[in-house]
């Protein structure tokens, strides 16, 4: 029986950390994590690289501050190159918003050039395991000329997918991509992630196909958080606990700004297997990031309007705009029986199932299977010029890989390396018998 050892990882274009938070639940060890957003980083610096549950095993020489890859890449050269075979695992989400099918998906967008940093960076340290998340629309066929769209062209590629596997191919890994829905992990909310796990290539057998040992691997996981394999956690059982109706309302501490209410938070007596897992870690403390947005009376009256008529969980038609007067496409009321659509970045976007508002930052981040204990840092939102530079903490929370998936890719890659490892203490074995047979058969 080998001993397993704990994956070593960066987290690159990290945000809050909810990638970086199920790799240490997993068990992992964080040596660095790159986010450029100051506020993002300071939130994935109180709670997990400086935090009172985890702590990252930070290099003296990588200052703990906001930067990006390309800083890293620039001002470290020599020190990344050295930390070479010291790297098990590159995990990181570069920005979506140049492939999201919400948006334009330009090929051109300059945020797609991330991701030719982050092979950059694979380049040098050459860890054992690669994972990279990236919205749906990733493995979508580009339309479109010039720019990145003409390299795909040539390269005989259709998507910046298989572009970016053909890079990684050739960086002498396997490659094995897929989509996933996080509701399949016990995260409340139907959200579709496009995944490439990459291990790089060895001695030891090929694997048929680790996507698909993840998903093999789902309802062992899923048990052992205290959830039902064939039941996908609904809005309700996530958040009911943080309902208003019938709850004391009490001034809000943690943003800075005086005039916001928050509900007096009450540990459920009987709380759903989904909230005592988020729960578990908290003890009887509340969790932050529960300030209720302050909604004018026509305001209520509007959403209340929408609830009426609208079809839970689905976005509002374009006969219910009209009926409300919006041109507003992404509203959506919760259906509380059902997970509820992709988190956003944009708090509008979503109301609550049964009261007149939009959601919290937290029940935002239980839908986004966030635990508790996890403290948002920073402002809640930002507007106008800003909106375009800033990470408050409704945005990071939009922005997360869901902490449970990540923490089922981190079991995923350590029960493979267990694997890895035992072949090779079988093949050790094999090669000392093969030389004591040899040297037998030669006396």
């Amino acid at each position: 029986m080998t001993t397993l050892k704990k994956l070593k990882f960066c987290d690159v274009f990290a945000g809050c950390g909810g990638l970086s938070l199920g790799l240490l639940e997993a068990g992992h060890e964080g040596i660095f994590a790159i986010e450029k957003s100051p506020l993002a980083f300071e939130t994935l610096r109180f709670n997990l690289i400086e935090g009172a549950t985890h702590q990252f095993a930070w290099p003296d020489w990588l200052p703990k501050q906001a930067m990006t890859c390309e800083d890293l890449l620039s001002n470290y050269p020599e020190k990344i190159s050295e930390l070479k075979g010291q790297i098990d695992l590159i995990v990181g989400g570069p920005p979506c918003q140049g492939f999201s099918t919400a948006g334009r998906r330009d090929p051109a967008d300059p945020r797609n050039k991330m991701t030719e940093q982050y092979l950059s960076l694979v380049g040098l340290l050459q860890p054992r395991f690669l994972a990279i998340e990236n919205v749906a629309g990733f493995n979508m066929r580009f339309e479109g000329t010039g720019g990145v769209a003409e390299e795909l062209a040539s390269a005989g590629k259709t998507s910046y997918a298989k572009f970016v596997a053909g890079k990684l191919e050739a960086l002498d890994y396997h490659v094995y991509p897929g989509l996933v829905n996080c509701a399949d992990f016990g995260v409340p909310q139907t959200r579709h992630r496009y995944l490439m796990i990459c291990e790089k290539k060895g001695s030891f057998p090929k694997h048929s196909s680790l996507l698909q040992m993840l998903h093999e691997n789902r309802h062992a996981f899923l048990s052992s958080k205290g959830l039902q394999a064939g039941h996908h956690v609904t809005t309700r059982e996530a958040i009911s606990d943080l309902e208003v109706e019938g709850k004391r309302l009490i001034p809000n501490q943690d943003s800075g700004i005086s005039g916001f209410l928050e509900v007096e938070y009450i540990p459920p007596t009987a709380p759903t297997p989904f909230q005592k897992l988020m729960r578990k870690g908290s003890k009887n403390s509340a969790p932050n990031s529960r300030r209720l947005a302050r909604h004018k009376v026509e305001t209520k009256e509007y959403f209340k309007h929408i609830q009426s008529i609208c079809r839970p969980g689905y976005s509002l038609s374009e006969s219910e705009r009209q009926l409300v007067g919006t041109k507003k496409h992404a509203t959506t009321v919760l259906d509380r029986t059902r997970p509820a659509p992709t988190i956003t970045t944009l708090p509008d976007d979503i109301l609550h199932y049964s009261e007149p508002r939009i959601l919290t930052v937290r029940e935002n981040a239980r839908l986004q299977s966030f635990p508790d204990w996890f403290a948002f840092q920073g402002k809640y939102t930002t507007g106008g010029k800003q909106r375009k530079l800033e990470c408050p903490r409704y945005t990071q929370v939009g922005n997360a890989v869901p902490p449970l998936v990540g923490e089922a890719i981190g079991e995923l890659l350590a029960e493979r390396m267990s694997e890895i490892q035992s072949y090779s203490v079988l093949q050790e074995v094999a090669d000392q018998n093969n030389y004591y047979l040899e040297e037998a058969t030669s006396m």
